[in-house]
């Protein structure tokens, strides 16, 4: 598979939106996802040997090349989209141990602000095929 894989926290709200956001701007379509819940998801993040107990919200894996997490994920997503979003690549500048710190802040306290589901997301029809299980 040539697609980017995102794996988001399913039943975190704040993740299902920004997955929804994703897609909307994905005019290329680079990305598929998939939860860290569900069995794919479970099997790329043991490949990978990631620790979920400190990367638990979001993970950019480019097949092939290398996998991102945190805050150098989401800018690698954001400035994917071309145009004026390329701009996030200034971003890069700032060590991901400092951009981190802010990322952790939001991962941390995600729940509390925007809520979580009890299941993972259920993609509509027309969306099924961006999604990995």
């Amino acid at each position: 598979m040539n697609k980017k894989i995102i794996l988001f926290d399913g039943v975190c709200n704040l993740c299902n939106r920004t997955v929804q956001f994703v897609i909307k701007h994905d005019k290329k379509d680079e990305f598929r996802f998939t939860t860290l819940q569900g069995e794919i998801g479970k099997q790329l993040v043991k490949e990978r040997h990631i620790d979920t107990d400190t990367v638990d919200s979001i993970i950019l894996i480019e097949p092939g090349i290398a996998y991102y997490t945190k805050s150098t994920a989401a800018l690698k997503i954001g400035a994917s989209f071309g145009g004026a979003w390329k701009l996030l690549n200034v971003l890069d500048l700032i060590p991901s141990s400092l951009s981190d710190i802010v990322y952790d802040f939001v991962a941390r306290n995600r729940y509390k602000w925007y809520g979580k589901k009890d299941a993972c997301m259920i993609p509509t029809p027309e969306l099924k095929d961006k999604f990995l299980d």
